[in-house]
């Protein structure tokens, strides 16, 4: 009986980590919508560092704890490359926060507004679905939210294109198109982490089901 408690509590002791990294990423984007509203203060960017050392440091026991345990709730390969995803989220999210407060002018927080929403919805999608892992809830639900993960991926495509078009219309001066360039195609990548990482669980789901 000891044997099969010692089992259930490390079961546990990886959905709570793997959701921990999850919640580290959707914060992570929360302090980048507050640090679009001032895109000056050094201490939200502070908050990225801290967090993506966190996250990095979850990572880190996840791996430890795969190594450690001889049965593990789903096959290792699955835990670590859902890990790694999950962790590509806020260091992507850290990269874009340096680059903006790297910036010569002052960059309006509406031009990143719609995108900003984008990744919001987008993370909180990625949550949910880690979060369902624990539960093994039907594979319909998963391939819901992953559906709807891919529907935001595709409309942050549309959405670059309509950016891009806007750059290039000449009204802003070579530097700043640069910059702001750079700065829509981090966060697209963003978006594109999180697409990845629902892909995993999606995976992971058609395995387990």
């Amino acid at each position: 009986m000891f044997s099969l408690q010692r089992l259930f509590s490390r079961s546990d002791r990886f959905y709570d980590l793997l959701e921990a990294v999850a919640e580290e990423a959707r914060q992570a984007v929360a302090a980048l919508i507050e640090l679009l509203k001032s895109p000056r203060d050094g201490q939200n960017l502070e908050e990225f560092i801290v967090r993506r050392r966190h996250t990095k440091q979850i990572s880190e026991e996840i791996t430890a704890l795969v190594c450690s345990t001889f049965v593990t709730p789903l096959e290792r390969e699955d835990i670590e490359s859902l890990a790694s995803a999950l962790y590509k989220i806020p260091k992507t999210v850290e990269k874009f926060g340096e680059r903006l407060l790297l910036s010569p002018s002052r960059l309006r927080a509406e031009l990143f507004s719609r995108q900003a929403d984008l990744l919001e919805q987008a993370t909180d999608t990625v949550c949910q679905m880690v979060r369902q892992l624990r539960r093994r809830p039907q594979l319909d639900k998963i391939k819901e939210e992953n559906d709807r993960l891919h529907q935001y991926e595709g409309e942050a495509d549309k959405l670059i294109l309509e950016l891009l078009r806007d750059l290039y219309s000449g009204k802003y001066e070579a530097l700043q198109a640069i910059v702001l360039r750079d700065l829509y195609e981090l966060l697209e990548k963003v978006i594109d982490r999180c697409r990845d990482a629902g892909n995993i669980i999606f995976q992971i789901m058609l395995k387990n089901s």
